[in-house]
Formats: C-alpha cells, structure tokens, sequence
C-alpha cells in the first residue's frame, strides 16, 4: 500500500492510498475512521480524487462521524 497524498482538512486527516488496483480514500476523526474504496479503472486520473473528495461530501462524512461518535459513546456506557 502505498500514500498517494494527503488532503489538507482542519478538522478531519484524509489521506490517499493506492492498494491492489484501487484507491483508498481514508478519513480519520479522533478514534474513528472512514475508509471508502475506488477502483482506479473507475478514474481517468488520480485528480479525479479531488473531485469526489469536495467539500459537500467532506461535510457529509463529517455528519457520519458526529453520528458514529454519539453512537460508540452510546455503547460504551452501556458496557461501563
């Protein structure tokens, strides 16, 4: 596996990789990850990338992890 670059976000990491044919786009807040899958014969270049990674979809990632947050701290205090 192997970075293909890292995308500058001031609240998430969103870091790039290419592994097995295709790409990885992989987004990290705090404890949790995001990692959404892409076949390269599905892009004409790696900068298509920034095309999927556009603000609309980054703020809807961030959605998810605010729901995911409250979810697994949901499930922690059910254990403790």
């Amino acid at each position: 596996m192997r970075v293909v670059a890292e995308i500058p976000h001031p609240k998430t990491k969103i870091t790039i990789f290419s592994w097995n044919g295709r790409y990885l786009i992989k987004f990290e807040y705090g404890l949790l990850e995001q990692t959404y899958k892409v076949s390269e014969m599905d892009l004409t270049s790696e900068d298509d990338i920034n095309e999927i990674v556009s603000e609309s979809f980054i703020a809807k990632v961030m959605a998810r992890f605010m729901e995911m947050e409250k979810d697994f701290g949901q499930a922690i205090n059910e254990v403790v």
